[in-house]
C-alpha cells in the first residue's frame, strides 16, 4: 500500500507540474511541407503523438493475438506441426521400451520424417519393424537414415548389423560387420559386435585369429579376454579333431595334432586346454597318448578335472597308471574327482576290492552320479544286487531331479 500512494502522489506532482507549465505559455507548433500545413500547441501536438503511439500498440496487439489465436486453431500451423512431432516422439518412444511394435514403427517414422536430426528414431522404427517380422520395411527405413544423414553410416550399419543377427540372418551381418571392419579397423564396437558374431557362428578359428586386435585395441577386459582365448582354442581344438571325419576322412587325429602344435608353449600348459586336447585324443582312440598328456599336465599342475579325465584314458601300461594315481592321492587326500578316478582304474585291473574302497570313499565325499553308477555296476558284479540298484535310483535322481520331482501318471485300462 506504501508504494501506491508513492506513486500516486508523483502522480499527482506531475500532473500538477504538466499543469502549471500549461497555464505558463501554451507552446506553438508548426509543420509545413509543400501544401500541407500543421500548426497547434505544444500541448495537443504531444497528446496527439502519444494517442498515435496508442493506437499503434493496440494494433500490434491485436496482429499478434489474431496469429497466436490462427496457430492454435489452424491444425497446419507451424506450432501445431512441432507440438504432433513432440508426441509422436514420447509415444514412439514408450511403446518401444512397451513392446507395441507397430504403433512404435509408426510414431517413430513419423517423428524422423519431421526432425532434422532423425537417426535415433529411425534405429527405433527398424528395430520395431524388426520385431514384427516387417524385414523389408526395417531395411528400407534403415537406408532412408542413411539418405538423410550419411555422415552415420556406421552407427547405422552396426544397428542393421545387429538387427540381422536378431532375426537369425548371420550371414549378412557377417558380410555388414566385415565391411564395416574393412573401412573402420579399428573401431571397438565393430570389433565386439564380430567376436560376438563369430561366437554365436562357432566360427572359433576366425575367433583366433582376430585375438591380436581385440587384445590391441582393448575391446575386452584382460580377464575376459584370456577366458575367451582359452575357450576359442578348446572349441577349435575339436572342431579339428572332427571336421575330417565330417567330410568322410579319417585324418581327424593329424588335424588334431596340427592344431595342438599351433597353440603356444604357455596355452599348451593352460589346464582348460590340455582338458579338450586330452578329450578329443580319447574320443579319437588314441587313449595311451591322451594318458600321458594328462600324466605330464597332472605332475607340473594338480587340477582336479585332469584328475577327473585321467580315469577315463586306459593307458598303454594299467599299473603305472594306478601307481600315479595314488602318488597324488597323497597330496590330494580329500579330492573326490581323484579317488573316482582311483575306482575306476582299480575296476580296469580287476582290484575288486580296492576299487571298492576308492569309489566308497569318493561317494561319502560328495554325492555323485558317476561314482553312484561306478559303484552300483561293482556292486551288481559282485552280487549286492539290493544296494546295486538303490545307488542306480540315486544316480538316476540327481541327473533329472526335475523330472522325478513330478509323479508317473497312473496306467490307464483300454
Amino acid at each position: 500500500m506504501k508504494r501506491v500512494y508513492v506513486l500516486l502522489f508523483i502522480a499527482i506532482v506531475v500532473a500538477a507540474l504538466i499543469g502549471v507549465a500549461i497555464a505558463e505559455h501554451s507552446g506553438y507548433v508548426l509543420i509545413a511541407y509543400q501544401n500541407f500545413r500543421y500548426e497547434s500547441s505544444l500541448w495537443a501536438t504531444l497528446a496527439l503523438l502519444v494517442a498515435v503511439l496508442l493506437v499503434i500498440f493496440l494494433i500490434r496487439a491485436l496482429i499478434l493475438l489474431l496469429t497466436t489465436s490462427g496457430g492454435v486453431v489452424n491444425p497446419w500451423s507451424l506450432r501445431n506441426r512441432r507440438r504432433r512431432v513432440q508426441l509422436a516422439i514420447e509415444q514412439g518412444q514408450m511403446d518401444l521400451a512397451e513392446g507395441r511394435w507397430a504403433s512404435a514403427q509408426r510414431h517413430l517414422h513419423r517423428a524422423a520424417e519431421a526432425d532434422p536430426q532423425p537417426l535415433l528414431y529411425y534405429i527405433g522404427a527398424a528395430r520395431a519393424a524388426n520385431e514384427q517380422g516387417r524385414y523389408e520395411d526395417c531395411d528400407s527405413l534403415l537406408e532412408r537414415a542413411l539418405e538423410r544423414q550419411p555422415q552415420a553410416e556406421l552407427a547405422i550399419a552396426l544397428s542393421h548389423a545387429q538387427l540381422q543377427q536378431d532375426r537369425g540372418d548371420t550371414d549378412n551381418a557377417l558380410v555388414t560387420l566385415q565391411a564395416m571392419h574393412e573401412r573402420h579397423p579399428h573401431n571397438p564396437q565393430v570389433l565386439r559386435q564380430l567376436q560376438r558374431l563369430y561366437q554365436q557362428r562357432g566360427d572359433w578359428s576366425q575367433l583366433i585369429k582376430m585375438m591380436p586386435e581385440l587384445r590391441k585395441d582393448k575391446v575386452l577386459p584382460p580377464k575376459e579376454l584370456a577366458e575367451l582365448e582359452r575357450r576359442a582354442w578348446g572349441e577349435n581344438l575339436t572342431l579339428a579333431a572332427w571336421r575330417d571325419e565330417s567330410e568322410g576322412t579319417q585324418a581327424g587325429l593329424p588335424s588334431l595334432e596340427s592344431a595342438w602344435k599351433g597353440l603356444t608353449s604357455a596355452q599348451r600348459q593352460e589346464p582348460q586346454l590340455v582338458l579338450a586336447y586330452a578329450e578329443q585324443l580319447r574320443r579319437l582312440g588314441a587313449d595311451a597318448q591322451a594318458e600321458e598328456v594328462l600324466r605330464t599336465a597332472i605332475k607340473r599342475d594338480y587340477h582336479s578335472h585332469l584328475a577327473r579325465l585321467y580315469g577315463l584314458v586306459r593307458g598303454s601300461e594299467p599299473s603305472k597308471q594306478l601307481q600315479a594315481a595314488e602318488g597324488w592321492l597323497k597330496q590330494h587326500p580329500d579330492d573326490p574327482s581323484l579317488l573316482l578316478t582311483l575306482g575306476r582304474i582299480c575296476l580296469q585291473s580287476r582290484l575288486w576290492g580296492k576299487a571298492r574302497d576308492y569309489l566308497e570313499s569318493s561317494l561319502r565325499m560328495q554325492r555323485n552320479p558317476e561314482t553312484c553308477a561306478e559303484l552300483a555296476r561293482l556292486l551288481a558284479q559282485l552280487g549286492e544286487t539290493d544296494r546295486s540298484n538303490q545307488l542306480f535310483q540315486e544316480g538316476l535322481g540327481m541327473l533329472d531331479e526335475r523330472l522325478l520331482a513330478r509323479p508317473v501318471p497312473a496306467l490307464t485300462k483300454a
